[in-house]
């Protein structure tokens, strides 16, 4: 598997918009989580990379799409309609399960990127 490497995370206003990209060779479902000061880890969005089937947090739907280019071997998050909620540590995880119980619990994923900052501001 490659290593997790998140790129794209920045400062935006509120409204704004955000392209998260991390590697996906190897694995079968990833996810994107994301960790406030003070605030336990949680899950954002997770994707089998087979079927493409996707899971979100409610607090984002219609909001963020997480998506994969098979061509360049790349998981997205596009976030849009960007809120100072979101403002976080968001990290890119990973299995080579073929299945899970439960696709945004964080000790589904035992693989996981070092996290790159979204700050929204108002």
């Amino acid at each position: 598997q490659v290593e997790l490497v998140e790129s794209g995370g920045g400062s935006v206003q509120v409204g704004g918009s955000l392209t998260l990209s991390c590697p996906t060779s190897g694995y079968t479902c990833m996810a994107w989580f994301r960790q406030s000061p003070g605030q336990e880890r949680t899950g954002v969005a997770a994707i089998y990379l087979g079927n493409g089937n996707t899971y979100y947090t409610d607090s984002v739907k219609g909001r963020f799409t997480i998506s994969q280019d098979n061509a360049k071997n790349t998981l997205y998050l596009q976030m849009n309609s960007l809120k100072p909620e979101d403002t976080a540590m968001y990290y890119c995880t990973a299995t080579t399960a073929s299945t899970l119980l439960t696709q945004m619990a964080p000790g589904s994923y035992p693989y996981w990127g070092q996290g790159t900052q979204v700050t929204v501001s108002s």
